[in-house]
């Protein structure tokens, strides 16, 4: 009798062992996906979850609204502004993301790359579907500065914007003057009118 309660205690404390050590390898295996998520790929879940956000830009900006699209390098939140608008963010602009505690923890669960065709949107794809469609815009910049025109052309890393007072339309005779506008200078590209993105 002796004997059986030895070997069950062994067993017990052998079965305790190898609990620690799955629970202590399991950790560990979280720890180093966690190492390897970009941001993008949280925004990506913040997105499918539809999480309202407050995002702090380079030039000291902030915008807040709901995620509601992703791409390569950008991102875009639907302000919850009185007169809703869209706002394009470039992932290397964003200084900080403010959200709810599930939130952040629903985006490190969820984290995924999206769609195929999503993670080949790159900023200028987005943007030269901006000049199609002729939208006004803000272009705000890594500075602070805020120029309002229109997107006349998206080259591979820089804009050309037509200035112009905002509400005005972009025609010869009310354009101030123009500027290219490198991607690695723009904070947030606010489209100033509706726009279905791509």
């Amino acid at each position: 009798m002796r004997w059986d309660r030895f070997f069950e205690d062994l067993e017990d404390q052998l079965d305790s062992e190898w609990e620690a050590e799955r629970a202590a390898l399991d950790t560990e295996a979280e720890r180093l996906r966690l190492s390897r998520v970009p941001i993008r790929e949280r925004v990506v879940a913040l997105a499918a979850a539809g999480a309202q956000v407050v995002v702090e830009v380079a030039g000291g900006g902030t915008v807040s609204g709901r995620v509601s699209r992703v791409g390569l390098d950008w991102w875009a939140l639907e302000t919850s502004a009185r007169r809703p608008v869209v706002a394009l963010v470039p992932l290397s602009a964003a200084l900080t993301v403010g959200t709810t505690a599930e939130a952040v923890l629903s985006s490190v669960r969820e984290a995924a790359p999206g769609s195929v065709l999503a993670q080949r949107m790159t900023f200028g794809f987005v943007l030269r579907d901006v000049v199609r469609r002729r939208i006004p815009t803000t272009v705000h910049l890594t500075d602070g500065r805020a120029l309002a025109g229109t997107i006349d052309r998206a080259g591979a890393d820089h804009l050309d914007l037509a200035l112009h007072e905002p509400g005005v339309p972009r025609r010869a005779d009310n354009v101030t003057g123009f500027r290219l506008v490198p991607f690695a200078a723009v904070a947030l590209v606010r489209l100033d009118a509706p726009a279905d993105l791509p």
